[in-house]
């Protein structure tokens, strides 16, 4: 069943420059604090969905130009929940619940924690302080971050697909590629990404096959009051 889920998460999210990886919610929940847990059973089948560099070109500019005047809020928040909301048609016979990571609970946590997902969903390593064994850093606050083994850091993570009604106990969990594996190199990543994330340097802690063009780097860097106008939107838009 999980196949044949993840064949045709595929079908719908590839050509949108979209990733979509598996896990049980039992995985998640194991590795938090009660307090951050999903609400459903353990052997619960979902997918943490990625973006990854072809997505600017594949569906968020093809968005803007057919949804220009729809446009109300952040333009790739309002892309991808309208993608993956016509993602939950392909599957009529299935309740399918969604998350997205700026979407928060009542008590301003997050609904989810995307980078936890990721990592135990296989899709990217979860850097975090633990994982270094000399500590540097003392009393300064640290925080994790993620790596593709294929984008480094050049992607985000955007949402959950969840489907309640479907267990899948025997789904083995992949463990995610630990590519950033020398104690110099984490110790790199996590001092660039906590001290000097602005100018993206952590995003290349690897050799990457692929990152965002300078017009995507462009856009990100905007601030986001801005970027209407580098896609080609009013102010009244926003």
């Amino acid at each position: 069943m999980e196949r044949r889920v993840a064949e045709r998460l595929r079908g719908a999210l590839g050509p949108l420059g979209l990733e979509a990886h598996a896990f049980k919610v039992g995985w998640y929940n194991a590795v938090l604090q009660p307090a951050f847990h999903l609400p459903y059973p353990d052997d619960t089948l979902a997918f943490v969905v990625l973006s990854t560099p072809s997505m600017f070109d594949k569906a968020l500019k093809p968005f803007v130009n057919k949804e220009r005047l729809k446009i109300i809020r952040d333009p790739v928040d309002q892309c991808v929940s309208h993608h993956l909301s016509r993602v939950k048609e392909k599957f009529p016979d299935q309740r399918v619940d969604l998350m997205f990571d700026y979407e928060m609970l009542p008590s301003r946590k997050p609904k989810f924690l995307a980078q936890t997902a990721a990592h135990v969903a296989g899709a990217a390593y979860y850097y975090q302080r633990k994982d270094v064994k000399l500590d540097p850093w003392g009393k300064k606050k640290i925080f994790g971050v993620c790596i593709h083994p294929r984008y480094g850091g050049w992607f985000a993570i955007r949402g959950l697909l969840l489907f309640p009604d479907i267990q899948v106990p025997f789904l083995e969990q992949p463990a995610p590629v630990d590519c950033v594996s020398t104690e110099e190199k984490r110790i790199e990543l996590l001092e660039q990404f906590n001290f000097h994330w602005q100018d993206g340097r952590y995003r290349d802690i690897i050799e990457v096959k692929e990152k965002y063009s300078e017009e995507q780097k462009a856009y990100f860097a905007t601030p986001p009051a801005e970027r209407f106008r580098l896609l080609g939107l009013s102010q009244e838009a926003q």
